[in-house]
C-alpha cells in the first residue's frame, strides 16, 4: 500500500463516509478492540480504508494522532485475531501524524466474525450483520454446478475421441506416462469426471457427444458468427458447436483463423507481420467462457467475429466478487471442476482466470486492452480489438528483448502501457517504477513523470521530442539556477525562488543541484533555515 498526499487530500474532500472509508479523530488513543471490530465490518462490506488523525465530520481537518505508536505490534495483533493481513501506513502530514489502515475484502462466501459476531457498520456504531446480508454472502460460494451429477447420463454419452484427447493432453502435461495405459473408466474417475460411477456435468461439457448434450445440457454450446463489417446485421457465416469441448477446442480457433488478416510493418530491412487476432489471447478468452459461464442459464456462448474485432459473450455475469476493476487480481472460478481439469491439462493456471495473459499479450502487440465494459448481471461480454495502435511501440518491445519481457509481471506491462499512452500512473504501481528504470526501459522526465527510453524516440526519428519530454539535462539545470543567483547577487536568492526556476523538479532534486554548485565553488549559502540565501561564488 502507498497512499500519496494527493490521494489522501482527495479523501478529505469526500462529502461523507461510505462503506469503504472511515475517519477517526483519535488524537491521543483508540481502543484496540474497537479497531478490530471496525476492521471486521469493513472487510465484510468489501474492504476499505480507516484513517486516524482526521476529524470525521466535514470540513475535515488533520489533527494528528498518537494512537498505535508500535505499528508492528498492532499489525501482529490484528493478524492474530482476524487471520487477515491488514496494511498500515504512517503519513507525516504537515498538520500531524496520520495513520491509514487498509483492510482487504473478506473471502468469497465467507463473512468475517470476531468473538462470535459478524459485524457491520450501522451509522457511527458497529452492529451485528442482518440475517439477509449473511445469507447473501453464504450464497456466493454455492455448490459447483459443474461437479454435480447428471442422473440420466451414462458412459455411452461420452465421446471416446474426446476421452483420448483429454488423456493425451493430461499425460503430456503431467509427465505421467502411466495415464496412457489406464482403462478409460479409471482415467475418468481419477480426473473426477465420474464420481461413484455417475457422470458429472463437467464430463458432459468437456467430453460429451452431440446427442448427449442435446438431450441433457443443450445450453453447453458455442455459436460462431462472422460479419464482414460493423454495420452488417445479417451474418455471412454461422456455425454451431455442440459437443465436448475437447472435440471443438481446435476447430473454434481454425474457424476464427480462416479470416485472421495480417498486419504488416517494417523492421529495418525486413517486413514483419502480425495477425489481427492473437491465438493465445483468443484461446484464453474461450477457455474463460467455458470455465466461468453459468450453465444453469439456458443461453449459449456466442463468438462474433468482425474483420478487426472479436466478441465473446457468455451467459451469467461475473462470478461473485469479480468486477471489471479487479479481474486481473482476483480469482473465483464459477465452475471449479472444469477449471481444475483445465489446470490438469495445462490449459489454464489453477488459481487464475487467464485475464493476465490476455492483457499482457495485447500490450506486447500494441493493441487495445481487452474490453469487459459491456458486461452486466446477465452476461460477460469480452471484446478483443485487433488493430495495432503503434507499430513503433511494438518494435520497441522487440528491441527490449524476450528475456527482459519474460521477467515482466502484469503490473510491469500495464505500467509501461500507461507511460506509453501518457496517462497518469495509479499510485499502487509506484513500486514497479524503479525496476523499469533500472532496466533502462523508461527514464525520469521530472517530478512524478516518466517517458519511454531514448531508443524508442530514436527508432521513431523523434530524438528532439525525447529531449523536450525528458526536459533539460543536469548541467543546463545548474546553469539556469546559477544564472538566477547571479541576477540577484546583491539581495541573495531563497530556495523557494529556485524551485520556481525549475518547477518540474522536486524540492530534494533542486537541493541536490545546489549542493553540487556549492561543492564546485560556483555558489554558497548564508543561513541554515528555509530563509537561507544563496549567493554566487565560494564562501
Amino acid at each position: 500500500m502507498s497512499v500519496t498526499i494527493t490521494q489522501f487530500e482527495k479523501w478529505l474532500d469526500i462529502p461523507s463516509e461510505d462503506e469503504h472509508l472511515e475517519f477517526k479523530e483519535a488524537k491521543n488513543r483508540f481502543d484496540f478492540e474497537k479497531l478490530v471490530g471496525y476492521c471486521v465490518a469493513l472487510a465484510n462490506e468489501g474492504g476499505g480504508h480507516m484513517v486516524f488523525g482526521v476529524t470525521d465530520k466535514p470540513p475535515r481537518q488533520v489533527v494528528g494522532t498518537a494512537a498505535f505508536e508500535n505499528l508492528e505490534r498492532t499489525k501482529a495483533g490484528l493478524l492474530e485475531r482476524l487471520r487477515l493481513r491488514i496494511f498500515v501506513e504512517e503519513i507525516l502530514h504537515s498538520q500531524g501524524r496520520v495513520l491509514v489502515f487498509e483492510i482487504p475484502s473478506r473471502p468469497i462466501g465467507m463473512p468475517v466474525q470476531y468473538k462470535g459476531t459478524y459485524w457491520m457498520r450501522g451509522g457511527e456504531d458497529l452492529v451485528p450483520m442482518t440475517p439477509d446480508m449473511l445469507k447473501r454472502i453464504f450464497d456466493e460460494s454455492g455448490p459447483d454446478f459443474s461437479a454435480e451429477i447428471c442422473p440420466k447420463a451414462t458412459l455411452a454419452d461420452l465421446a471416446p475421441e474426446a476421452i483420448e484427447r483429454f488423456r493425451a493432453v493430461w499425460a503430456r502435461r503431467s509427465g505421467n506416462e502411466s495415464l496412457r495405459e489406464l482403462p478409460a473408466e479409471q482415467l475418468l474417475e481419477d480426473a473426477e469426471f465420474v464420481v461413484d460411477r455417475s457422470i458429472t456435468i463437467a464430463a458432459l461439457i468437456l467430453l460429451g457427444t452431440t446427442r448427449a448434450l442435446s438431450r441433457h445440457l443443450a445450453q453447453a454450446e458455442i455459436i460462431y458468427e462472422y460479419r464482414s463489417n460493423e454495420a452488417s446485421i445479417p451474418y455471412q457465416q454461422r456455425k454451431e458447436f455442440r459437443e465436448g469441448f475437447f472435440l471443438i477446442h481446435d476447430k473454434l480457433w481454425e474457424t476464427i483463423n480462416l479470416r485472421n488478416d495480417l498486419f504488416h510493418y517494417q523492421d529495418g530491412l525486413f517486413r514483419q507481420e502480425i495477425p489481427t487476432f492473437n491465438e493465445a489471447v483468443v484461446r484464453e478468452a474461450i477457455l474463460n467462457a467455458i470455465s466461468h459461464r453459468d450453465y444453469r442459464l439456458g443461453g449459449s456462448v456466442f463468438i462474433r467475429q468482425y474483420p478487426t474485432r472479436l466478441e465473446i459473450v457468455s451467459p451469467g455475469g461475473f462470478p461473485a466478487g469479480i468486477t471489471v476493476d479487479n479481474i486481473l487480481w482476483r480469482q473465483f472460478p464459477r465452475n471449479r471442476r472444469i477449471a481444475e481439469i483445465f489446470a490438469k491439462c495445462g490449459l489454464v493456471e489453477r488459481s487464475g482466470q487467464g485475464a493476465n495473459r490476455m492483457f499482457e499479450e495485447c500490450i506486447k502487440e500494441s493493441k487495445p486492452m481487452p474490453d469487459f465494459n459491456d458486461t452486466d448481471d446477465y452476461q460477460v461480454s469480452l471484446t478483443l480489438h485487433g488493430e495495432v495502435q503503434d507499430p513503433l511501440f511494438l518494435h520497441f518491445l522487440e528491441k527490449v528483448g524476450k528475456e527482459v519481457l519474460a521477467s515482466f509481471t502484469t503490473r510491469d506491462f500495464l505500467l509501461l502501457d500507461f507511460i506509453h499512452r501518457e496517462e497518469s500512473l495509479p499510485p499502487d504501481y509506484s513500486d514497479r517504477i524503479h525496476r523499469l528504470l533500472d532496466l533502462g526501459v523508461i527514464v525520469r522526465a521530472g517530478k512524478g513523470k516518466y517517458i519511454l527510453s531514448k531508443r524508442f524516440y530514436a527508432m521513431a526519428g523523434k530524438k528532439g521530442v525525447y529531449t523536450r519530454k525528458k526536459g533539460l539535462d543536469r548541467d543546463t539545470n545548474k546553469a539556469l539556477l546559477l544564472k538566477h543567483i547571479m541576477g540577484n547577487k546583491k539581495t541573495g536568492t531563497r530556495l523557494d525562488e529556485l524551485l520556481q526556476v525549475l518547477p518540474a523538479l522536486s524540492y530534494n532534486q533542486v537541493q541536490t543541484l545546489m549542493r553540487e554548485l556549492k561543492n564546485e565553488g560556483a555558489a554558497h549559502v548564508v543561513g541554515k533555515t528555509r530563509g537561507a540565501l544563496w549567493y554566487p561564488g565560494g564562501e
